[in-house]
C-alpha cells in the first residue's frame, strides 16, 4: 500500500489534533490533506518520536498524532523505551515503514531485513501495537486508537514513493512560529511573548 492512501483514508476525521511529521515526503503529502496550524513539520531525522512525546506530555488533555518513519525510529530507538515509560493516553504513534531511506537515495533500512518495528515497541512496553499491510486494516487500527485514551503504536508497511502533491509552502521557521502561535491561541498561554515584547527586550539589552 501506499502512504498516501493510508493518510488519505484517516485525514477526514481530524479535527484539533495535534500532529508531528517526519522529514521526507510525509510531511507534504500531509500538508496537501489536511493544511492546519496544528501540523509540526519536523526537519531533523530521528525526532518525530521525542517531540511528539514531548507536546503529549505537555497537553495531556490534546490528542497527538505522529507521523514517522522507520529509518527516523531506527535513529532513536531509546525513544520507545521512555514514551512506553511515561506511557501518555493521548498519544498515537504511526511508523511508515518502506524499508529505506528514501529522503537519501533509498539505502535499505533494518526493516527491509528482519527487525519488526511492533515488536521493539512491544518489548519497550507498548501495551497496543499493530502492524497493517491494507489500507483497510491501516484506517480501522487507526481509528481504534485515534478513539481510545491509550497509548498506540502503529506500523503501516508502505511502497517507496510519494503522493502526486506540491511542496508544503512553508519553510521550517515559519511552520515553527505558525504552530507555536496556535498553541498560544488555543491553549491561551504566551509562549514566545508578542512580538512587540521580543523587540523592546532587544532594545534593552
Amino acid at each position: 500500500m501506499k502512504r498516501f492512501d493510508c493518510l488519505k483514508a484517516i485525514a477526514p476525521y481530524f479535527r484539533d489534533e495535534l500532529v508531528v511529521t517526519n522529514l521526507g515526503g510525509v510531511r507534504h503529502e500531509w500538508y496537501a490533506l489536511r493544511p492546519h496550524p496544528g501540523n509540526y513539520h519536523l526537519q531533523n531525522l530521528g525526532l518525530t518520536s521525542s517531540v511528539g512525546l514531548g507536546l503529549a506530555l505537555a497537553l495531556p488533555h490534546r490528542r497527538v498524532v505522529i507521523f514517522d518513519g522507520d529509518g527516523s525510529l531506527l535513529l532513536n530507538l531509546g525513544s520507545l523505551a521512555t514514551i512506553a515509560n511515561f506511557s501518555p493516553k493521548n498519544l498515537v504513534h504511526v511508523v511508515f515503514d518502506n524499508g529505506c531511506y528514501e529522503s537519501s537515495r533509498g539505502a535499505p533500512t533494518a526493516t527491509a531485513g528482519v527487525t519488526d518495528l511492533a515488536a521493539v515497541a512491544k518489548g519497550a512496553g507498548f501495551a497496543h501495537t499493530a502492524t497493517a499491510t491494507e489500507i483497510e486494516d491501516f484506517e480501522e487500527n487507526f481509528l481504534k486508537a485515534f478513539r481510545s485514551s491509550e497509548l498506540h503504536f502503529i506500523v503501516a508497511k508502505v511502497e517507496p514513493g510519494m503522493g502526486d502533491v506540491p511542496p508544503a509552502p512553508l519553510d521550517s521557521q515559519e511552520n515553527k512560529y505558525t504552530f507555536v502561535r496556535y498553541i498560544e491561541k488555543t491553549e491561551k498561554v504566551s509562549i514566545l511573548g508578542s512580538p512587540q515584547s521580543r523587540g523592546s527586550d532587544l532594545k534593552e539589552r
